[in-house]
C-alpha cells in the first residue's frame, strides 16, 4: 500500500512548510498525481483525512488532487502521449511527464489572520 506512504509525505512536507511560514491553520493542499504512478487519488486522499485527525494546523484542510496525463516524447520528433510505440517511427518514446506526485502549492492561514 504505497498510498499511505505518500499520504504521510504530504503531510509532512506541508506540515513542515506551514511551520517555516508561521501558519495558524492549512486551508488547502494542491498535489499532482501522474497517471503513469499508479498511485490511487482517491485512497491517498482517505488516508490523508485520517492522519491529519488529531492534527490542530489540519482542522479544516482540504487536499485537492490533480491526475497529471502522460506526456511523451521520442528522438524523431514526436511529443504527445503514446506510451508504448512512437505513432511516427516505431521506437519506445521517452515519458517526460506524467509518472510525478508533485505537492504544488499549499494555501495557509497566517497567525496576523492573512492568507499566505
Amino acid at each position: 500500500m504505497h498510498e499511505y506512504g505518500i499520504a504521510h509525505d504530504i503531510y509532512a512536507t506541508a506540515r513542515r512548510a506551514a511551520i517555516e511560514h508561521n501558519a495558524a491553520a492549512i486551508q488547502t493542499i494542491h498535489v499532482e498525481i501522474g497517471e503513469l504512478s499508479m498511485i490511487n487519488p482517491e485512497q491517498v486522499s482517505f488516508l490523508f483525512s485520517v492522519i491529519i485527525e488529531d492534527d490542530p494546523l489540519f482542522q479544516d484542510t482540504v487536499l485537492q488532487t490533480v491526475v497529471v496525463p502522460p506526456k511523451t516524447t521520442c528522438s524523431c520528433g514526436y511529443t504527445g502521449s503514446e506510451i508504448y510505440v512512437c505513432p511516427s517511427c516505431g521506437a519506445l518514446p521517452e515519458v517526460i511527464k506524467g509518472r510525478e506526485i508533485l505537492v504544488s502549492h499549499i494555501e495557509i492561514d497566517t497567525k496576523d489572520g492573512e492568507e499566505a
